[in-house]
């Protein structure tokens, strides 16, 4: 399971064209071509507080991928490219859209690089900033929280229930080389919500996803890596980036990570903690700043223990999650804060084929300092299947 788990990062999420298998690849000229991917889809059943039970099938916290990736040798650089395109499995609600399933594009970049000095990326891939924490989640295989309508192109897993989402930027980022364990990542990569009518307005994106601006985001990760007895990764990352909410009012977010995992006969366990000062909540700089302008504090933490049923290969999961973000100025709450257990089985039917059932339960809350304290529940049971190839 641990290899199945691997295969599925690798594969479906940072595959580097530049480390791309060459076994069972297609040579074409100079080239050496693959084509990988992931299909899932789940049955979720979602109750939420107060309102009526939500049935879905839809794909899980990973989309479906198709992803063509190429290699080659030239003028003694190791050059790559990767391209991937994300179908959902989730059918659209609408009466004008019922045979539609969102789709997205999250990677195209190239890499050039050599082992002795290291790589570069350019293109689109999974942000460097909280990237380790979505690697590490054990819903990463499967749902975690429900997306609840069934159209959207993935579900949450614990985005926002134990970490921020590191989500798909345009970037140029440099690589080092592997130094017996230990590595390291920095990009300047697109800027997320800069100035717009709208946000100058509100000073969040709760109604607006924009992106763009006149100055980019800089991230970077350390992180080492060791194996044996005892095998694991500890990594730490941050991001920086100056926001302007209006044209006369500039302010610069950020944020840093720690974490750990670690893994002995069967037994698994990681460890997530994270500050953000301007940066918002569950998404990067969703409700940062009040309508003042002041910087809302945020902290994502979980804990998560997994493990193997020996001569079955079942894995086993627990894990609990928090994602708190403070109130500040003159704002109308103090905190809110959302909680996220989840219980999961995870079970490789073949080499490639693995099913999925988890339980998870999501506490929403906000004391406000004014009007009266609110609270909602969410639990979602889903059951279903994820293959690689």
């Amino acid at each position: 399971m641990n290899n199945t788990i691997k295969l599925a990062v690798a594969s479906a999420l940072l595959a580097a064209a530049s480390s791309a298998s060459a076994a069972g690849g297609i040579v074409a000229g100079d080239w050496t071509l693959d084509i990988g991917g992931v299909v899932n889809a789940y049955y979720t059943s979602t109750k939420t507080s107060g309102v009526q039970t939500i049935n879905s099938i839809e794909t899980g916290l990973l989309p479906n991928y198709l992803t063509v990736s190429g290699k080659t040798r030239q003028n003694d650089l190791d050059v790559g490219f990767l391209i991937s395109i994300q179908p959902g499995s989730s059918t659209s609600k609408g009466l004008a859209n019922y045979n539609t399933a969102t789709q997205e594009n999250r990677q195209a970049f190239l890499t050039f690089g050599d082992a002795s000095w290291g790589s570069i990326k350019l293109g689109k891939d999974l942000g460097i900033y909280a990237s380790q924490a979505i690697l590490n989640d054990m819903t990463l295989l499967g749902v975690g929280a429900g997306a609840g309508a069934g159209q959207a192109t993935t579900t949450l897993g614990r985005i926002g229930g134990g970490y921020m989402y590191a989500d798909w930027k345009s970037q140029i980022a440099y690589s080092s080389p592997n130094f017996n364990g230990f590595s390291a990542t920095a990009g300047v990569t697109q800027a997320w919500n800069t100035y717009d009518a709208v946000i100058a307005t509100s000073f969040d994106n709760t109604t607006a996803n924009l992106r763009g601006g006149g100055e980019p985001a800089f991230e970077g990760q350390v992180s080492y890596a060791f194996a044996g007895d005892v095998s694991g990764k500890v990594w730490a990352s941050g991001i920086s980036q100056n926001v302007q909410l209006t044209t006369a009012l500039d302010k610069t977010s950020s944020a840093w990570d720690l974490g750990a995992n670690v893994n002995m006969a069967g037994f698994g366990l990681t460890g997530y903690y994270g500050e953000g000062k301007g940066m918002g909540t569950i998404i990067q700089f969703r409700d940062a700043y009040t309508a003042a302008g002041v910087k809302r504090d945020s902290s994502d933490w979980y804990v998560q223990g997994t493990f193997v049923v020996p001569g079955v290969g079942t894995k086993l999961g627990v894990s609990y999650g928090e994602s708190k973000l403070d109130g500040a100025g003159a704002d109308t709450f103090n905190d809110t804060t959302r909680e996220q257990t989840t219980f999961g089985a995870y079970h490789p039917l073949t080499k490639h084929l693995n099913l999925v059932a988890e339980y998870t339960e999501l506490k929403s809350k906000q004391d406000n300092t004014v009007a009266a304290d609110t609270s909602t529940k969410a639990k979602t049971v889903s059951v279903g299947a994820i293959l690689f190839f």
